[in-house]
C-alpha cells in the first residue's frame, strides 16, 4: 500500500556502525508503522515530545507529506549543555500511498506522542461479489 522514499537508510546503519557510536550520521527520519486494520490502512509515526499545533500533514495526489518541529526546550542563559542527544528542529517524511486509498477522508489522530493516520480504503479497491446471471435460456442440442 506505501513506498519507502529513503533509500539511504540501509548504508546510513552499516555506515554508522562501522564508525561506531558518537560519528557524523544522518538525522533519523520518523519512525513508522503501518498496516491494514480492516477497511482502513493505518500509519502510526513516532513524535515524541513535539507539539500538536507544530503537525503540518498534507497529501497531493497520493504524495503524504508528514512535517513537524521539535523546540529546544528552554533552559536557562547560564545553563551549560552535556550532552544533547534528542534531535531538534524541522523534521518530514514523504509516503507514497497507493492509488486503492481514499485520500479525501484522511483522519489523523495524536496522543501520547504517537501520530496515527487512518486512511480508508477505496470502495473501488475492496473485494466484492460478482453476481452471475442467464444470458438466455437452454437448448437441447441436435444430434
Amino acid at each position: 500500500m506505501l513506498m519507502r522514499t529513503d533509500p539511504f537508510r540501509e548504508l546510513d546503519r552499516f555506515t554508522q556502525h562501522l564508525m561506531g557510536p558518537g560519528t557524523w550520521t544522518r538525522p533519523s527520519v520518523m519512525p513508522m508503522d503501518a498496516y491494514r486494520d480492516g477497511d482502513q490502512y493505518v500509519i502510526a509515526f513516532d513524535l515524541p515530545g513535539i507539539a500538536p499545533d507544530a503537525l503540518n500533514i498534507d497529501v497531493e495526489r497520493n504524495m503524504l507529506t508528514v512535517r513537524a518541529e521539535r523546540l529546544p526546550p528552554a533552559r536557562s542563559e547560564s545553563a551549560q549543555t552535556e550532552l544533547s542527544e534528542r534531535p531538534q528542529g524541522v523534521f518530514s517524511r514523504q509516503v507514497v500511498l497507493a492509488d486503492t486509498l481514499d485520500t479525501e477522508r484522511i483522519a489523523a489522530d495524536y496522543d501520547a506522542g504517537i501520530l496515527t493516520l487512518r486512511i480508508p480504503i477505496a470502495e473501488r479497491a475492496r473485494p466484492r461479489k460478482i453476481s452471475v446471471r442467464s444470458t438466455g435460456e437452454h437448448t437441447e442440442l441436435d444430434r
